[in-house]
């Protein structure tokens, strides 16, 4: 078994105001996505100007944000936000909903593509192979926040998280880790060297879906699901696989309408 680091989840405490790592995490996304899209706009479109993709990034955020705290309300604990309305703003404390805001992200990039000449999916394959950086960035926040943690296990590199976050104290998979491996580590491998070639519009969000989609169901099986929730669908699905099911499902139809759309405006050339 390993130890769980202790870790203060206020990272600085000013008196009034106390910063929280949780917090910072996205501040490391937003930042961290905003360095490589400024690496890959060349490629993208050598028109905009860095202002331009500073105001993308900003708006995506917003969508992140915004759709991630009304996704979780809505999806995971709608009853608890409706019986105290401003416990919406503590967003320091998670409850932070990755489908929520990724139709936040969808939302916000329709608008500002109408805006600025380009497609939804221009835009969306441009942001796709950045967004894996805030979702590792936030999967270490959780973990720093002990909260999201796994089953109980006997494995090895099970961990014992803090009483208050688990009043059981029973060994646990970190299924945060496995979460920032996965949807952090390894799907930003894939969708970076996935889209360093060119690929027909859509493929790269399609990638993007079914990646994520898949690395999230499977990290479900060991996770404990919400506690309000429970499982559903019959008692053997969380409301997170449920959610991926459409993404997975998507993700695939759109890689395949990419590359038979591809094939067939070369056929007609």
């Amino acid at each position: 078994m390993l130890p769980y680091p202790q870790i203060d989840p206020v990272a600085l405490d000013l008196g009034l105001i106390k910063i929280h790592w949780y917090g910072l995490m996205y501040l490391v996304g937003i930042g961290g996505a905003w360095l490589l899209a400024s690496r890959r706009l060349a490629g993208f479109d050598a028109s905009w100007s860095k202002e331009k993709l500073s105001d993308l990034v900003f708006w995506v955020a917003m969508g992140v944000i915004l759709g991630g705290r009304l996704g979780y309300v809505l999806f995971y604990d709608f009853a608890a936000y409706i019986a105290e309305p401003l416990k919406i703003l503590r967003v320091w404390e998670g409850g932070m909903s990755f489908h929520g805001g990724l139709l936040g992200v969808m939302l916000a990039t329709w608008w500002f593509g109408r805006r600025n000449d380009k497609s939804f999916f221009q835009l969306m394959d441009f942001i796709a192979p950045l967004v894996p950086i805030g979702l590792g960035a936030g999967r270490i926040g959780n973990f720093i926040n002990a909260e999201l943690w796994g089953k109980a296990t006997d494995l090895p590199w099970a961990m014992i998280f803090p009483v208050g976050s688990d009043p059981e104290q029973l060994a646990r998979h970190p299924s945060q880790l496995y979460q920032f491996a996965l949807e952090g580590l390894a799907l930003f491998a894939i969708l970076w060297f996935y889209s360093r070639k060119p690929r027909p519009t859509m493929a790269v969000s399609g990638m993007f879906a079914l990646c994520y989609g898949i690395f999230r169901f499977i990290v479900e099986f060991v996770r404990v699901p919400d506690a309000q929730l429970g499982y559903l669908a019959g008692g053997w699905l969380t409301m997170g696989q449920i959610l991926c099911l459409p993404m997975i499902l998507g993700g695939l139809g759109l890689i395949a309408y990419a590359y038979k759309r591809q094939a067939a405006l070369g056929a007609a050339q």
